[in-house]
């Protein structure tokens, strides 16, 4: 009873979960997309991902699977971002030596795809390492942010004890990829500003080069 009674708080796993499926979705029915590494590989990394999110909600043995669902994730996204970049090198070659060969639709499915996953991939890191993660900022652990919310400046407008979710930093990390800019939380290290800047930088590139000429196509 006394190892239950000191057993740490957890956050529900279920929108980060969610959020996961979702993009699987999204890359099934992309229409034509230009593909740099085969389908399986995206679902490899997301049920890698999703197993420990499941087990911390569902085992006892919390504390383990905490530790490797930060381990996980943070391979995620290592993984998830080189192939992202990867992808966008590819898109922008094949426009510059193969633009004839293109349409409009293969490129708009393909930025979209780069957008999105850049977005859920960097949103997934900001709510693994601000504050030490989820639990750390659940149990109000003494650590020092990475960002500071709006919520935190007026704290009688929110539920007492609040602290940000999964879906206020997927909330930061598409303000960062729309606005390419601090719109939301504000960051106070110096990493966070890093991953910031970017993150920004990729969607930049995937809006103004891949998708712009996707809509140029569309209107010649």
């Amino acid at each position: 009873m006394k190892e239950q009674s000191q057993a740490p708080r957890i956050e529900p796993r279920w929108p980060a979960a969610l959020a996961i499926l979702i993009l699987l979705f999204l890359l099934e029915v992309l229409p034509g997309r230009i593909r740099l590494l085969p389908r399986w590989v995206f679902y490899v990394m997301a049920i890698s991902t999703l197993v420990p999110m499941v087990a911390v909600t569902l085992t006892t043995g919390k504390v383990r699977w905490l530790s490797a669902e930060r381990t996980v994730t943070l391979l995620f996204f290592v993984a998830a971002s080189a192939g992202n970049l990867a992808s966008l090198t590819n898109l922008i070659y094949a426009m510059a030596h193969r633009s004839a060969q293109l349409t409009g639709i293969q490129l708009l499915a393909s930025s979209i795809a780069v957008w999105v996953t850049n977005i859920l991939a960097f949103s997934l890191l900001y709510w693994q390492i601000d504050r030490e993660g989820p639990e750390a900022r659940l149990n109000h652990a003494s650590v020092k942010p990475d960002w500071l919310f709006p919520q935190e400046e007026v704290p009688d407008s929110v539920r007492p004890g609040w602290r940000p979710r999964f879906v206020d930093y997927l909330f930061q990390g598409f303000s960062t990829a729309t606005a390419f800019s601090t719109t939301h939380a504000v960051p106070l290290t110096s990493r966070a500003q890093i991953l910031m800047m970017l993150e920004s930088s990729i969607s930049l590139v995937t809006l103004v080069v891949v998708a712009a000429r996707a809509i140029n196509i569309f209107g010649t």
